[in-house]
C-alpha cells in the first residue's frame, strides 16, 4: 500500500478535527475554514516529520533518544551547580535554555557520528528474529552476490538463515553498476539483480543493515567487523577476506573452496565418457572436459577431435588451478 493512500485519508481526519474545534471551542478557532486549514497545517507538520525520520532505523532512533536523554541530564547538573544563581530570572531562563538546546544538540550528532556498537552496552542490541529460535546470520559480500550461486544454495534448501546485506555493499554494487567499464558495470547489474531475486524468494529473509564504521575505509574490514558484531558467518569468494576473517576468528565460508570440494572425482581405472574438443600438447593427444571444467587428457585420441570416445581413467595430477585428468582409450586398451 503506497504511503499516500493513508496521508490522504489523514490529511481529511486533521482537517475535520480543526473544523470541529472551531465549532465546539470557538473561542480557540472563531472561524471554520480557519478551523480546517489549522488541522491541514497540522497533519502537514506531521508528514514532513515522518519524511524527515524516515531514514532512521530503530536502533538510531534508540540511539538517539538515549543521547537527548543524557545531553538534558548534563544541562540539568550544570543548571543546578550554582554557577548561575547570581543571575537575574530573565538572565537564568536564557542561559537555561542555551544549555539544554546546546547539550541535547552535541549528544544526538555524538550519537549519529558513532557506531552503532557504542551503545550496545546501554541499548540492548534489538535481533532480526524472536528469541525463542536459534538465529543464522549470513554477512554476504560484495563478490559473492555478484557471483550468484548463494542464491542457488539457499533456494534449494543447502544453506539456511537470515541474509544480512550491510549497506555499504549496496553502495559498492551500485557504484559498480553504475562503472564506465562494460564488464564492470554487466558485474555490478547481476549482483543488483541477483540481490532482488534474493529478496523475492519466499525461503529466507534479506535485512539491510545500517551499520558503518567510519574509521574503517575498507570494506573487507567494515565486514568482518559487522560479522564479528552480529556473530554472523562470513560468506566470500575473496581468498584474502577469508583470510582476515580467519585471523579475526571470524567464521567464514568460500563459495569457490565449496564448489571445487564438491566437484565430481574420478578415480584411476574409472571408466568415462567424454568429447574430445582439440588437439593436447603432446604428439597424439587430444583434449576433453568433464562438465565441471576438469581437464582430461587422453593419448592416441587426435584424430578423434571433434567425436564422442570411451577412455579410462590413467592417473590424477594436483595442481594450483586444479585437477588434470590422464587417461587412455578404452578401445586402444582392448586392442
Amino acid at each position: 500500500m503506497a504511503l499516500w493512500q493513508i496521508r490522504i485519508p489523514f490529511l481529511f481526519l486533521c482537517a475535520l478535527g480543526g473544523y470541529a474545534v472551531s465549532q465546539v471551542r470557538p473561542e480557540m478557532i472563531q472561524d471554520g475554514g480557519l478551523g480546517l486549514a489549522a488541522g491541514l497545517l497540522f497533519g502537514g507538520v506531521l508528514i514532513a516529520l515522518d519524511e524527515l525520520v524516515k531514514g532512521f532505523s530503530l536502533r538510531t532512533f534508540s540511539a538517539v533518544t538515549f543521547a537527548m536523554v543524557l545531553g538534558t541530564l548534563i544541562a540539568m547538573m550544570v543548571d543546578r551547580s550554582g554557577l548561575f544563581d547570581t543571575t537575574d530570572e530573565a538572565t537564568r531562563w536564557l542561559i537555561r535554555l542555551c544549555l539544554f538546546l546546546g547539550f541535547g544538540y552535541i549528544g544526538v550528532i555524538l550519537a549519529l557520528r558513532s557506531n552503532k556498537e557504542d551503545f550496545s552496552l546501554i541499548i540492548p542490541y534489538v535481533r532480526f528474529a524472536p528469541q525463542n529460535r536459534p538465529e543464522n546470520l549470513l554477512v554476504l559480500d560484495t563478490s559473492v552476490i555478484i557471483d550468484g550461486r548463494i542464491a542457488d544454495l539457499i533456494e534449494a534448501g543447502f544453506v539456511e538463515g537470515i541474509v544480512v546485506v550491510p549497506r555499504f555493499v549496496l553502495r559498492e554494487l551500485q557504484a559498480i553498476a553504475d562503472s564506465n567499464d562494460p564488464i564492470r558495470q554487466a558485474r555490478g547489474r547481476r549482483g543488483l539483480e541477483m540481490l532482488s531475486r534474493l529478496q523475492r524468494s519466499p525461503k529466507l529473509d534479506v535485512k539491510i543493515h545500517e551499520a558503518d564504521f567510519a574509521d574503517e575505509q575498507a570494506v573487507d574490514a567494515k565486514l568482518v567487523r559487522l560479522a564479528k558484531m552480529l556473530g554472523a558467518k562470513l560468506f566470500t569468494n575473496d581468498y584474502n577476506l577469508g583470510k582476515i576473517a580467519e585471523l579475526q576468528s571470524v567464521p567464514y565460508v568460500s563459495i569457490t573452496e565449496l564448489a571445487r570440494w564438491l566437484k565430481p572425482l574420478v578415480h584411476p581405472g574409472e571408466t568415462l565418457e567424454v568429447h574430445i574438443v582439440r588437439e593436447g600438447r603432446e604428439k597424439g593427444q587430444g583434449v576433453a572436459y568433464l562438465s565441471d571444467g576438469t581437464m582430461v587428457v587422453v593419448n592416441q585420441s587426435q584424430r578423434l577431435v571433434g567425436q564422442q570416445a570411451a577412455v579410462q581413467v590413467l592417473s590424477l595430477l594436483q595442481t594450483g588451478t586444479g585437477t588434470i585428468v590422464f587417461a587412455d582409450l578404452k578401445s586402444a586398451m582392448a586392442a
